[in-house]
């Protein structure tokens, strides 16, 4: 006989793990050791639970590398008592935070899945309990004993993502992320419907690493028509800046003015890791594709391809936290490490 599946709900804080106070109207932290008596939909569930809350909940605007690591080491900490995890987390940032969870778990081979709301969960029309519920559903999925999701994914209103794919695109429906270059990995209908083939498959003999030493000395710049020169030249002569995101045009375009190039090109020979992102929410950099693009190539930028800001930016911050050689930088950033580029 297969036992039932064993849950961590991680509470990190964010608008799911709130609820309203009857007589006030204001909105306070939710008790999450009553769960079961303020959600006993959650004991029809074919698992057991139980939950972690953060000392002091969180909002996601206030989310950082420190808050990353604590997750990462609670998940690290019960990693072999435990079937799956389930992440509360604000929606602002939980793009961010599912990302660098991705980079920051090695050889993961069970289920870490962040979900949240847009509505408090005591609210008469909210979205938490089915997120919360279906969450749980999906990190409790296992075939023959083992856990059929294997990787950190991100659920959110009926689809469950691959969490370093998806962005945030909508601040008020329920339906507020995306991932639009990757497909869904599960959807929740009448059934639980999973699209195996895209579901990130790991060695399953290769123990847990986790990785919290993530260097946060990176910068974005998006490029917009008529950019200064100023700007950029205090940006790109920083000796504070490590690695650098830049947000381009199209399949990964920009400004061909020659002194644009030139500090690029000095910044890189400098040992500035530049990575070139697309400002386009679907599509990939494709460097060489058009002229404006080509002089990019050659002086040595590190293609993004299909990588979201966020993705890019968690990605960065990891490999500079494992101090990678800089003759390997650009190898290791331009390979898929946890599925987040085509």
């Amino acid at each position: 006989m297969i036992k039932q599946p064993h849950i961590l709900l991680i509470y990190t804080g964010g608008t799911i793990g709130m609820v309203k106070d009857v007589e006030t109207g204001a909105l306070k932290a939710f008790d999450f050791n009553s769960l079961l008596v303020k959600i006993p939909e959650l004991r029809l569930l074919d698992c057991t639970i139980e939950t972690i809350s953060f000392e002091e909940p969180i909002d996601s605007s206030n989310m950082n590398p420190i808050y990353w690591a604590d997750i990462a080491t609670i998940i690290g900490d019960n990693y072999l008592d435990f079937d799956g995890f389930v992440v509360l987390h604000g929606s602002d940032t939980m793009s961010y935070s599912a990302s660098a969870l991705s980079f920051m778990l090695e050889n993961l081979s069970k289920p870490v899945i962040f979900t949240g709301s847009q509505l408090p969960i005591g609210d008469l029309r909210t979205d938490a309990k089915e997120n919360l519920i279906t969450s749980i559903q999906m990190a409790s999925l296992q075939k023959e004993g083992v856990p059929i999701i294997r990787e950190v994914g991100l659920y959110f209103e009926y689809k469950l993502y691959r969490g370093n794919r998806t962005t945030k695109l909508n601040a008020e429906h329920f339906e507020a992320f995306e991932s639009l270059n990757y497909p869904h990995l599960a959807e929740s209908g009448v059934h639980l419907n999973v699209n195996s083939e895209y579901l990130w498959k790991p060695n399953l003999n290769e123990k847990l690493i986790v990785r919290t030493a993530m260097d946060a000395n990176i910068g974005v710049l998006k490029l917009f028509p008529g950019i200064s020169r100023p700007i950029c030249e205090a940006i790109l002569t920083s000796k504070l800046i490590k690695g650098l995101i830049l947000e381009t045009y199209g399949s990964g375009n920009a400004t061909t003015e020659p002194w644009f190039i030139a500090l690029l090109q000095k910044a890189i020979k400098n040992g500035l890791y530049i990575v070139n992102v697309t400002q386009c929410v679907r599509g990939s950099v494709n460097m060489g594709q058009y002229e404006t693009s080509s002089q990019l190539k050659t002086i040595g930028m590190i293609s993004g391809k299909d990588i979201t800001t966020e993705a890019a930016i968690a990605k960065m911050m990891y490999l500079l936290g494992e101090k990678v050689k800089p003759e390997e930088f650009k190898f290791y950033f331009e390979t898929s490490l946890r599925g987040e580029m085509s």
